[in-house]
């Protein structure tokens, strides 16, 4: 962009880290940093490498020299923060899960529609350009009707009864962690990519540590460590993804396999630059890169050469760029709003009950 964006950022943690690198890769600044006091705002600045502390949420979200709030904190915080710079009139870029319930996250919805702002929820999966590349031959239906959409998200970083977060407390993450938190990025790149919506679903949620030691000693644990969904869609295709944040050994790997009559589509995330392609002759692997992918729009997301690996902080820059055009009025294809933040409280609510109540439920519109 021929002007600089101007953006401020509410938390310093992992994700805070992950928005400041990706607004000045996308030609932006941090001009101000927050955090829950003064002190923590000093240093949210220093760690994000902003140009000023702000020494309140009010100062940041009113200051002139900000265009866009960033919002990373805990979950339960994303409504009010999210509400205070939507009245400012701020354009947002608020961490999923938007809210930890549809009706607050159609509050926010709401809100920005009012507002008139650009609202945005890092689905940063989206933006690989193999997947886009899929999402291209899936579309000129390349692979036939899908019908079988099936995959996982699997982490191990709470892999230990002694590992904790702020995120094992429904106070503060929600009522569903591994799929409120990890199993909505997957759906939402499977309805993105598919053009598929899921109507219906049965779920159950599993637990590995009952218990986790918190600052009391071993405390119960009131959110799930792993989900297994069943669900159907609109267009007849039948899905399964079972989520963990216990599997020892994958970090982050976000998997999903499409399967048409006559093609197949695999993306595993820990190996980013290359999509599979099955077939029933043949497979062929198609690598990223701006001279061998055949979509126009999967190129223009492949800034590399192929064999120069490009992964998930590639991915954030290029959503935050597609944020900042937005805002200079243009109209970038498959950016995730607030509306696809209020999709993933539809789908994690429709987890939830049917878990609880051990039945296939419909998935609200």
């Amino acid at each position: 962009m021929a002007v600089s964006f101007r953006a401020g950022i509410i938390g310093a943690g992992f994700m805070g880290t992950v928005h400041a690198y990706a607004v000045r890769a996308a030609g932006g600044m941090v001009s101000r940093a927050a955090g829950r006091t003064p002190e923590g705002a000093e240093q949210a600045a220093a760690r994000l490498g902003a140009v000023r502390a702000a020494t309140s949420i009010d100062e940041l979200v009113t200051a002139d020299d900000v265009d866009a709030v960033h919002i990373c904190t805990p979950n339960h915080t994303h409504l009010p923060l999210a509400e205070a710079a939507l009245r400012a009139g701020k354009h947002v870029v608020c961490e999923k899960p938007l809210a930890t319930n549809p009706q607050d996250a159609r509050r926010l919805v709401e809100a920005a529609a009012a507002a008139g702002v650009v609202t945005a929820v890092p689905f940063v999966y989206r933006f690989y350009p193999v997947v886009r590349e899929a999402r291209a031959r899936i579309a000129n239906g390349e692979a036939g009707p899908l019908w079988l959409l099936h995959g996982s998200y699997l982490q191990d970083w709470l892999g230990s009864a002694e590992a904790t977060n702020w995120r094992v407390d429904p106070a503060l993450g929600g009522g569903s962690r591994a799929f409120g938190d990890i199993g909505v990025h997957w759906c939402d790149l499977t309805e993105f990519t598919t053009g598929h919506r899921i109507t219906r679903l049965t779920a159950r949620m599993t637990t590995a540590f009952p218990q986790r030691r918190g600052a009391q000693g071993l405390a119960a644990v009131g959110t799930e460590d792993g989900a297994l969904v069943l669900f159907e869609t609109d267009q007849g295709a039948a899905g399964s993804v079972v989520v963990s944040q216990v599997s020892p050994g994958r970090k982050n790997r976000l998997w999903f396999s499409f399967d048409g009559p006559a093609a197949g589509y695999v993306f595993d995330q820990e190996v980013p630059d290359m999509l599979w392609v099955g077939g029933r002759t043949e497979n062929r692997v198609v690598p990223r890169g701006p001279d061998t992918l055949s979509s126009a729009a999967a190129r223009s997301y492949a800034r590399l050469p192929a064999g120069h690996p490009q992964g998930y902080q590639d991915s954030f820059t290029a959503f935050v760029s597609d944020v900042y055009s937005a805002v200079a009025g243009q109209k970038p294809d498959g950016l995730p709003t607030f509306a696809d933040g209020l999709r993933a409280a539809v789908l994690t609510q429709a987890v939830l009950d049917s878990a609880r109540n051990e039945t296939w439920v419909e998935v609200p519109a």
